[in-house]
């Protein structure tokens, strides 16, 4: 089962970036809740493990994809020197939710949100000091064009930071994550945000998802070098990094 195959609704006969997208719309109002229920806050601190391999450099530009509702570039401004992150998302209304975040933290200056798709980048070669994503590239309809795309506006040493679910491998672990991902969290999905679809997806999209050393050597096809990965959690989510 390739990634790409894996689509939210079966029974539609649209692409699957058509569908992530009308899936992340629908989802929207209760998708920041969701993952605070779901993860039991520790999304949170992934993220901030995740932010801490860019380093303490300075930063002119970020360019964080799959965006959502802005979650890493709010927590980027608080940790890292950086003038200027740009927020990219393929769904509308998680750009609108993220602009009302951006705008309740005073960030709006330095922060900017906009609706786009990572696969077909509007910004111009070598834009870029660095380029993140956080659970958004498994959604990408084509991977590799994605890190092509990301490699192409990064500049000479520019930094890629993905953080995305991966495959716990420790048993139990791994039959007990099995277990929560496939049936009790689209229970939840289901109650709160009425589309149980969604998180039936999250489910199937992890599974056929390539991590480890299969995403690593998919990022190094994209010319990447230095591309390392940390698993977070027993192998809940991994950090992966690689510099152009």
């Amino acid at each position: 089962m390739k990634h790409n195959k894996v689509v939210p609704y079966h029974d539609k006969m649209e692409d699957k970036k058509t569908q992530v997208t009308s899936m992340f719309d629908r989802i929207a109002p209760y998708y920041d809740l969701l993952n605070r229920m779901l993860t039991l806050g520790i999304d949170q601190r992934w993220r901030k493990k995740a932010i801490a391999t860019l380093g303490d450099r300075h930063y002119t530009r970020i360019l964080d994809l799959a965006t959502g509702t802005a979650d890493l570039p709010v927590a980027m401004k608080k940790s890292l020197r950086v003038d200027n992150i740009i927020g990219l998302d393929i769904s509308p209304k998680m750009i609108d939710l993220g602009k009302k975040k951006i705008q309740e933290k005073k960030l709006a200056e330095s922060v900017s949100l906009e609706v786009g798709d990572s696969e077909n980048l509007r910004f111009e070669d070598n834009y870029f000091q660095a380029a993140t994503a956080s659970f958004g590239v498994r959604n990408f309809s084509n991977l590799q064009k994605g890190l092509d795309e990301i490699y192409r506006v990064l500049d000479k040493d520019g930094k890629l930071m993905i953080l995305e679910f991966s495959k716990p491998t420790i048993f139990p672990f791994k039959q007990l994550f099995n277990l929560y991902f496939k049936f009790i969290l689209p229970t939840v999905g289901r109650i709160t945000s009425k589309d149980p679809k969604a998180y039936k997806y999250l489910y199937e999209s992890v599974q056929a998802f390539p991590d480890y050393d299969d995403m690593a050597d998919i990022i190094r096809k994209s010319g990447f070098i230095n591309v390392t990965y940390k698993p977070l959690t027993l192998g809940i989510c991994t950090i992966y990094t690689g510099k152009k």
